[in-house]
């Protein structure tokens, strides 16, 4: 199911790439969209004659592949690899880089479920880690290690929104010969691709902008060496956390709409954060494209357009935002993002309550919003009344 595009043709643009790689009709009955192959097993013909090289769903299925062919030529990638959750590629790729004594980087501020991971789970396995900004690339110089394997990124960053100049961090990554790894859910390869930027690794989960619709689970790496994708393809085998084909296709779907969506939710943001900033009970907004945003001349060069993603600080403390998250009727509470209807969080007590008490921690008095593609006027009336206006 590889995409009929050959490299002899004129270079695609994105919005080409996202419907048709990895998307060629069924050549049995002509259907455009890749079907939906509901199956563990394989016919062979004869002992290791394998068709297509299918044999075992866990191993391969043809609606993975054609998930996987399409994640790959988004991100700029020579592998794409996709998995159950987002939890599930990190840690497949952590466990495929990393030793019982190695040593990662990790930012000051990362999804709560990403920090879990390390401080809880790959910890007990030997790995050392240690707490950087990443956007400083001289704090991250700083805290690499002899020992020091990898350094992973989120950029922008969940939940404050933060920006790390990729190729700045590439090149303390190549120089302490580390892998650096971009978790690039919050930006999608339509708006940013860390590969092109000097990165290792792209992470995503699929559950977000990908698949768009808040209807499906799933996770995704994207590599580009051609070596560390075999690695990596090894251990999804071995260890099995591994997209399911329902799950791939409803991800090839929400991938098709991934342009317009993704314009739709950056400029609904940008007037969200411009109306949150004119605010009077709001003491801080966090979003890239605002020009005082310390990140945003970075954001604006490795960055197509700033995002969907909007935190802000409000007076009155933590009984305040969460009085803020509970008013609001349009902007649904919730803990995921990236769908095409807006949500509100509190993230101390909701998405990042695991970094509590760590370095991670977020403030208190934090609101975090995942910006739909509604009608932006119905969305500044319903955060102007949760906010008390």
């Amino acid at each position: 199911m590889s995409d009929t595009h050959s490299q002899s043709e004129a270079p695609r643009g994105f919005e080409t790439t996202a419907i048709h790689a990895g998307n060629t009709a069924d050549p049995v009955t002509g259907a455009v969209v890749p079907p939906i192959y509901q199956v563990s097993t394989y016919k062979q013909d004869g002992v290791g004659g394998l068709r297509g090289g299918y044999e075992y769903s866990r191993s391969a299925n043809p609606t993975r592949t054609a998930l996987e062919e399409n994640l790959a030529a988004l991100e700029g990638g020579r592998r794409g690899l996709a998995f159950a959750s987002g939890l599930a590629a990190e840690d497949c790729l952590l466990r495929t880089l990393l030793s019982p004594g190695d040593h990662v980087v990790i930012p000051n501020d990362a999804y709560g479920g990403t920090f879990r991971l390390f401080a809880k789970v790959v910890s007990r396995w030997g790995v050392e880690w240690s707490v950087a900004d990443t956007g400083d690339a001289a704090a991250v110089r700083a805290a690499i290690t002899p020992k020091t394997k990898a350094i992973w990124v989120e950029t922008p960053s969940n939940p404050l929104l933060g920006i790390t100049d990729i190729a700045a961090v590439a090149q303390v990554a190549r120089d302490c010969g580390a892998r650096l790894v971009v978790d690039n859910t919050f930006a999608s390869p339509y708006l940013q691709q860390p590969l092109a930027f000097g990165a290792d690794v792209v992470v995503h989960s699929l559950t977000k902008y990908m698949g768009g619709h808040s209807d499906v689970v799933g996770g995704a790496l994207v590599v580009a060496d051609d070596a560390l994708g075999e690695e990596l393809a090894y251990h999804q085998n071995a260890m099995g956390a591994v997209a399911g084909p329902f799950d791939s296709w409803l991800v090839l779907r929400g991938i098709k709409t991934l342009p317009v969506r993704m314009d739709r939710h950056s400029e609904n943001a940008a007037r969200v954060a411009e109306m949150l900033g004119r605010h009077p009970r709001v003491t801080r907004v966090l979003y890239p494209g605002l020009p005082d945003h310390p990140g945003h001349e970075t954001a604006a060069k490795q960055m197509k357009a700033f995002g969907g993603m909007v935190s802000f600080q409000v007076e009155g403390g933590e009984a305040a935002a969460v009085a803020v998250c509970d008013r609001a009727r349009l902007f649904t509470l919730g803990e995921s993002l990236g769908g095409v209807e807006s949500l509100i969080e509190h993230p101390g007590r909701m998405t990042h309550a695991s970094v509590a008490g760590s370095a991670l921690e977020v403030p208190a008095d934090l609101v975090r919003l995942s910006v739909g593609i509604e009608s932006v006027d119905d969305l500044l009336a319903d955060l102007q009344q949760a906010l008390g206006a």
